[in-house]
């Protein structure tokens, strides 16, 4: 629910609205949704060596303590993103369209072999500067259980926070999920959708405190299941940010070399579909995530209070 009540810089601020009153069309469109990311992670999971996997996809709600949370986590990195927005914004006015609208009664660029159709759509012209910058999100977050040490966890949610409100700022298109592994035989592999840019809802801010210390992590599920989303859109820039503290391992032999070997295949697959990977570390296992990733796509996140502004200039940075 929106408010009246302004926030500071303007922006209005959200309450959470009584879940119970939502009204059956849009619990029917909800369920729909999550089925529909369903059904597409299992359909790309049959064709990697995950085919045997079973999987979930789930849609995590928020609740006060989640609102609550958001707010007070929040509080401290609004006006940094607002001031690195605000330096931004004013370039992505000025971008320059290399794409020509066709069939057009007038314009710059005569089309010869539309004369033929006799209606005078003829010329083609430029089309202008996009209201939206040709870029698209995905913020992998690693929730195995290991990232309740250190400060981890926090670290993560305030990154996720940054991220998606710079994101909102620019109008770019993001997905944040989650992952964790072998939550129960009947669930091997777990992804939660936190946002989606198919179904971006303005509460989608507050179901990202749902993010949580699990249990194992499976990465190249993880990865593949993005990436794909990510490979799918028609935007020029598709970046791919991973979040994880750890080197994959999970049930029965998902570890070691085969695990990095799989990782490693599905980063290459994806990069030449356009999608471009960055692995932000934040725990023990550092060299070996630089070894999976390779030293181009590293970010040795030493200071975990640097996380959220690092992960925000460097998404500016593509713009």
């Amino acid at each position: 629910m929106e408010s009246s009540d302004q926030g500071e810089g303007g922006d209005p601020k959200y309450h959470q609205g009584n879940p119970d009153n939502m009204d059956e069309d849009a619990k029917r469109r909800a369920r729909d949704f999550r089925k529909q990311l369903n059904r597409t992670a299992r359909e790309v999971a049959s064709h990697s060596i995950h085919h045997g996997v079973k999987l979930i996809v789930h849609r995590p709600d928020y609740d006060a303590e989640h609102v609550l949370e958001y707010d007070k986590l929040a509080m401290s990195l609004m006006p940094i993103i607002r001031e690195i927005a605000r330096k931004t914004l004013p370039l992505l006015e000025h971008e320059v369209s290399l794409e020509y609208a066709k069939h057009q009664f007038y314009g710059t660029k005569f089309q010869a072999d539309n004369v033929a159709y006799r209606d005078f759509r003829t010329f083609a012209k430029k089309r202008p500067p996009s209201e939206s910058p040709s870029l698209v999100v995905g913020l992998r977050v690693d929730e195995s259980a290991s990232m309740a040490a250190f400060g981890r966890l926090e670290a993560a949610k305030r990154a996720v926070i940054a991220v998606y409100e710079f994101c909102q700022m620019c109008d770019i298109p993001v997905l944040i999920c989650g992952d964790t592994a072998d939550v129960s035989r009947l669930e091997q592999m777990s992804l939660f959708a936190y946002t989606d840019f198919d179904q971006a809802e303005p509460m989608d801010r507050y179901r990202l405190m749902a993010i949580r210390p699990r249990s194992n992590n499976r990465d190249g599920l993880a990865l593949r299941l993005m990436s794909e989303r990510l490979a799918a859109t028609m935007h020029k820039t598709k970046i791919l940010i991973s979040i994880s503290d750890g080197q994959p391992k999970a049930m029965e032999d998902y570890t070691g070399g085969y695990a990095m070997e799989d990782m490693q295949q599905t980063i290459a697959e994806y990069e030449r579909k356009g999608v471009t990977f960055l692995a932000a570390a934040i725990g023990q296992d550092k060299d070996v995530i630089s070894q999976i990733y390779g030293s181009e796509r590293y970010l040795d996140i030493t200071e975990l209070h640097e996380l959220p502004v690092k992960l925000v200039r460097i998404i500016a940075r593509y713009l």
